[in-house]
């Protein structure tokens, strides 16, 4: 079974590729995402192996413009394959896998790697529905506010389709939770039937969340489920370093009492971290309690 007998593994999955450029020149900085968390001595705390890195292509959206789809897209796409290419030897190896990023889309590399060993749960923890399409907005563009859609098979193939195996999770098979009370997306999250808990909802009671998350994805027919963490899940008074900060949304205790139950449940076989970045954390303060609430659900 994926996640049983062999220990964790860590492994940096550095891409940038599904962000919009913060700046003229300037590309996202979530991709140092991983060495800030390793810097706090992460895997020595909670016990892990070094996976080492799935090297990322390069950010560059060219001449894209609206209309064009989803940008880096092709080099999203290659990075999928080699993403899911290097978790499934781990997951055959029955590793429990921590992946940190990089983005949302990262999600789409052990989605797909689960996928080709069968029938897998997301629990997608995200202050943002990332389930924009080109059905209910103008246009699409930044993969991260759209990985859930994409995940669920929703947008162009050459990303929700790769080996011929959309969808990656099944909307029956996803939870989202996290989200604030005025998500664009929301109405068609709930239309497609994944289950949702606001953040505020969370916070008055995290455990309960985690429960009934697992309640809906530890039926006989999954074989397990893995767990997306996109830190902008925090409210912004406690963690601003990331792309989109929102009020709203929840603290460090909740987010560990929100994980634990999650991360130690028997058929959970991995998480990624996501969105974090240190270019607006120069102090490293932020690295520091995001690796202690890290540490803390994963022990």
């Amino acid at each position: 079974m994926i996640g049983v007998g062999m220990g964790r593994v860590v492994v940096d999955g550095p891409s940038n590729l599904g962000l919009r450029a913060p700046g003229v020149g300037v590309v996202p900085g979530c991709y140092k995402l991983a060495g800030a968390v390793r810097d706090q001595g992460f895997l020595g705390r909670i016990g892990a192996v070094d996976g080492g890195c799935v090297t990322a292509p390069r950010y560059d959206v060219g001449g894209w413009k609206p209309g064009d789809g989803v940008f880096n897209a092709g080099a999203m796409a290659a990075y999928t394959v080699r993403l899911a290419d290097r978790l499934g030897k781990l997951f055959d190896d029955g590793r429990f896998v921590v992946l940190l990023g990089g983005e949302c889309s990262n999600l789409l590399g052990p989605a797909l790697a689960l996928k080709r060993r069968g029938r897998y749960g997301v629990v997608y923890l995200d202050g943002h529905s990332d389930f924009r399409t080109v059905d209910n907005s103008p246009y699409v563009g930044a993969a991260g506010g759209e990985a859930l859609a994409l995940v669920t098979g929703r947008g162009q193939k050459d990303l929700t389709d790769l080996e011929g195996r959309t969808p990656y999770t099944r909307d029956t098979d996803a939870v989202l939770l996290g989200i604030r009370a005025d998500d664009e997306y929301v109405g068609d999250v709930e239309a497609a039937g994944i289950p949702v808990w606001p953040a505020l909802k969370i916070a008055q009671n995290p455990t309960e969340a985690a429960t009934e998350a697992l309640e809906h994805l530890e039926r006989d027919e999954l074989d397990g489920f893995w767990v997306h963490l996109d830190v902008d899940i925090l409210d912004a008074e406690v963690m601003p370093a990331v792309d989109s900060p929102d009020p709203g949304g929840i603290n460090h205790a909740q987010l560990r009492a929100l994980l634990r139950p999650l991360l130690a449940a028997p058929k959970c076989v991995g998480i990624d971290v996501g969105i974090f970045d240190p270019d607006l954390d120069p102090d490293g303060v932020y690295a520091a309690e995001l690796t202690d609430t890290l540490v803390a659900a994963l022990t």
